[in-house]
C-alpha cells in the first residue's frame, strides 16, 4: 500500500508540473515570453504562486521547461511525419509540412520558443532547440542526397538555411498572420515548394511531393 500511495503522489506531482508548464505555454502563445511570470502562470493554472515556486524556483527555470517541452514535442512530430513517408524526398517534404503547419497554428508560441528576443540564458536554450531541428532536417537531406534524389550539397548548411527560412517566412514578424486553416495550408504548401526547389528538386516533382504530404491533424501543439 505504501508503494501505491507513493506512486499516486508521484503521478499527482507530475500532473501539476505539466499543468504549470501548459499554463506558461498558453501565456507565451498569447502574449510572448516576457509575459511568462510566476504569478500570472499560477493564476492560469489555478494554483498559488508559492506552489509554482516549489516546482520552478525562478522564471528562468519555468521558461527553460517551456522551451524544452515545446521543442521536444515539435521535433517528435516532425520525426513521426517523416518516418511515416515512403521515401527520402517525401520524408523531407513531410517533415517541412509538419513543422510549418503546427507552427502556424500557434504562431506566437512558435516565435516565442524559437526566436523572440530574450535574455542570453534563455536564448542559449532556444539555440539548442534550433540546432536539434536543423539536425533532423540535415539527416533527411543527407538521406535524399545519398540515394541520388537531391544534388550533392552541404547538408548542414542547407538544413540551417531551411530553419532560418522557416522562422523568417512563417513565424517571425515578416510572416503572414493568418488564423484561417485554408490560408495556412496555402502558405505552408508555398513554403514547402520553395524549400524543395531550393534544395534541388525539379519543379514538377516538388509540386507532387507537396500535394502528397499529409496535413497534420489539429491539436494543441505549437
Amino acid at each position: 500500500m505504501a508503494y501505491r500511495r507513493t506512486e499516486r503522489v508521484i503521478e499527482r506531482l507530475a500532473a501539476r508540473r505539466e499543468a504549470i508548464v501548459a499554463a506558461a505555454c498558453d501565456i507565451a502563445g498569447d502574449s510572448g515570453m516576457d509575459a511568462v511570470q510566476i504569478v500570472p502562470v499560477a493564476a492560469r493554472a489555478g494554483i498559488a504562486a508559492g506552489t509554482v515556486y516549489r516546482y520552478f524556483p525562478s522564471k528562468f527555470d519555468l521558461v527553460a521547461a517551456l522551451v524544452t517541452r515545446v521543442s521536444e514535442r515539435e521535433l517528435a512530430a516532425v520525426r513521426r511525419a517523416a518516418d511515416a513517408a515512403p521515401g527520402p524526398l517525401s520524408a523531407l517534404s513531410a517533415a517541412i509540412v509538419a513543422f510549418a503547419a503546427r507552427a502556424l497554428r500557434r504562431q506566437r508560441l512558435a516565435w516565442a520558443v524559437l526566436a523572440e528576443p530574450v535574455d542570453a540564458r534563455i536564448d542559449g536554450l532556444r539555440l539548442a532547440a534550433r540546432k536539434r531541428l536543423a539536425a533532423e532536417f540535415e539527416a533527411r537531406i543527407r538521406a535524399a542526397v545519398a540515394l541520388g534524389h537531391l544534388p550533392e550539397q552541404d547538408g548542414a548548411l542547407a538544413a540551417a538555411a531551411l530553419v532560418g527560412a522557416l522562422i523568417e517566412g512563417l513565424i517571425g514578424p515578416l510572416a503572414p498572420a493568418t488564423t484561417e486553416e485554408a490560408k495556412a495550408r496555402d502558405a505552408v504548401q508555398a513554403f514547402t515548394l520553395f524549400a524543395l526547389r531550393a534544395l534541388g528538386v525539379i519543379d514538377a516533382r516538388a509540386r507532387g511531393l507537396v500535394v502528397q504530404s499529409a496535413w497534420p491533424a489539429a491539436d494543441d501543439a505549437a
